[in-house]
């Protein structure tokens, strides 16, 4: 008897292959027959997306060991006699990056805030424990560092966020809801987003990146990534009636992030944000605009300025700064953000509309006085 050469997977190809009874042969139905070809069919469809899936499972796979779950109890404030009801537990996450010649795990201020360091856990993918050598913290941004000594870990790979774009895919890891090296996937929403109340947290310096990639609490602190498996954003945030994944979530831009960390690691925590000495309109309209010679209510316009400030000699009230050194000024937040990642002492080109005309002025910014 011949072999009836029909292209069907599995095991229906070995029954047909192999020489039947003709009673076991007229049992496999043409039903049979074609619905094993609509999953061979199917399956050959699907291989060119899993060959693009296999890309999700190497970047959770090369990150995990960089990313670490964060454990951190800490006591809130009260009487003598009420705090040993007044224990709470923070879970998070946090991701280890080299710095100079050591290594450190960045994360949120708000997840380790209030605890001590004997009082913070960080495990790793492998179930190595640590605690912090060091903590520093940087209220106005949500940024924390912690000094980590330990054998054979592994650094992130840190991207460039500057070159991320609205609809690039990618990977947001951490420990949501205590479930620790959780991934999930989605695409950039939005940029530059600012303004954002986030809870009790005072944060000042705001320019998070968007993403329906699922955070939830727990998340803090965890990594954005993109689909080559590098770091361009730190989980902060999301917006949500329920307390849960609403599709909108919201992450520290990764050179931010670094810029922070570099300036709590180099100043042992002491940390000096610059200062250009103006008051802001953060009301800034298009009839404003149309009063000030401008087509559209686009950069920061001064409503004060501090005598003996840096800005005190060449800014004027009702300027309105449209770029300030490299970076093109959209609104009165985003020149805070920007002035406040400046380093102190540097010279800046700032440029601005004056009476209708553009300007150009330098100036040199001070430290700001907390």
């Amino acid at each position: 008897m011949s072999p009836i050469l029909t292209h069907i997977p599995g095991l229906l190809v070995l029954l047909l292959l192999v020489p039947l009874p003709r009673l076991l042969l007229a049992q496999i139905s043409p039903a049979s027959v074609e619905r094993a070809q609509k999953f061979a069919q199917l399956a050959e469809e699907v291989a060119a997306m899993e060959i693009q899936s296999s890309v999700l499972r190497k970047v959770a796979r090369l990150a995990r060991p960089s990313v670490v779950h964060i454990q951190a109890e800490k006591t809130r404030s009260g009487s003598a006699r009420r705090q040993r009801h007044d224990q709470v537990e923070e879970a998070g996450a946090g991701v280890i990056v080299a710095y100079g010649d050591g290594q450190y795990v960045i994360t949120n201020r708000h997840v380790v805030k209030d605890a001590a360091n004997h009082d913070i856990t960080m495990q790793l993918s492998d179930g190595r424990k640590y605690q912090p050598i060091n903590k520093w913290e940087d209220q106005d941004s949500d940024i924390a560092v912690m000094e980590i000594h330990g054998s054979d870990l592994i650094p992130a790979r840190l991207g460039d966020s500057n070159e991320l774009d609205i609809g690039d895919f990618v990977m947001a890891m951490g420990s949501p809801f205590g479930l620790s090296h959780s991934a999930t996937f989605g695409i950039v929403s939005a940029k530059g987003r600012r303004n954002l109340e986030l809870g009790n947290e005072q944060v000042r310096l705001q320019d998070f990146i968007q993403t329906d990639a699922a955070i939830n609490p727990g998340n803090s602190g965890g990594p954005l990534m993109n689909l080559r498996g590098e770091v361009i954003g730190m989980n902060t945030a999301i917006a949500s009636n329920s307390g849960g994944n609403e599709g909108i979530g919201f992450a520290i831009p990764i050179k931010m992030v670094m810029t922070i960390a570099g300036q709590l690691i180099d100043s042992k925590g002491q940390i000096r944000r610059a200062f250009l000495g103006v008051h802001l309109d953060r009301d800034f309209s298009a009839d404003d605009a149309a009063r000030l010679g401008m087509s559209r209510p686009i950069g920061a316009r001064l409503t004060a300025i501090n005598s003996d400030s840096p800005a005190a000699a060449q800014l004027q009230i009702d300027d309105v700064i449209t770029r300030f050194d490299d970076v093109l000024i959209e609104d009165d937040s985003h020149l805070i953000t920007v002035v406040g990642l400046t380093s102190v002492g540097e010279q800046i080109e700032i440029e601005l509309t004056r009476d209708g005309e553009p300007k150009v002025v330098t100036v040199t910014v001070g430290a700001r006085q907390n």
